[in-house]
């Protein structure tokens, strides 16, 4: 199963449209996540057009995005793999373990909010922040992630270089 993995869209500000870059991706994906900072539930539903989506609530999110069925968090099973989904993940001192208490028993933390990329593993406990495709902020590019799950596992988490 290959998954693509958006945070902090942040439209209409940032994302008029699907970026070209973005969907290049997304024209592949058999599942998108969107950790939060939609903005509004256009951007879910222009997404999911090419693939369902799950999403959670980010502290710019309206309510349209909670209407749209955008919750605080999420927790998932998709192909066997465990995943757990909020948009702020709090500091990022003692972030792996906060997050594995929180979320017991998942494989996989996706979240947002800072615009930072960033993959941290311990043991096989995982959390992935996918950055912007949209708002870099002090990132030198704009970024998603692409995950692949084959027999329940995570066979490749990788955080991409959009143009």
């Amino acid at each position: 199963m290959r998954i693509v993995v958006l945070s902090d869209t942040h439209a209409p500000r940032f994302w008029k449209r699907c970026p070209p870059g973005v969907a290049e991706h997304l024209f592949a994906a058999e599942v998108i996540l969107h950790a939060g900072d939609v903005c509004v539930a256009s951007v879910l539903e222009e997404l999911s057009a090419y693939a369902p989506v799950h999403a959670v609530l980010g502290n710019n999110d309206g309510p349209d995005v909670s209407a749209w069925g955008a919750s605080e968090t999420a927790e998932l099973n998709l192909a066997g793999l465990r995943i757990g989904m909020i948009h702020d993940a709090g500091p990022r001192e003692g972030r792996l373990a906060r997050l594995r208490r929180r979320f017991p028993g998942v494989d996989l933390v996706i979240f947002g909010h800072s615009h930072i990329p960033l993959q941290a593993v311990d043991g096989n406990f995982r959390i992935i922040n996918p950055g912007s495709p949209t708002d870099k902020r002090r990132q030198p590019h704009r970024t998603l992630g692409v995950l692949e799950i084959e027999y329940g596992r995570l066979a490749r988490a990788e955080i991409v270089t959009l143009p």
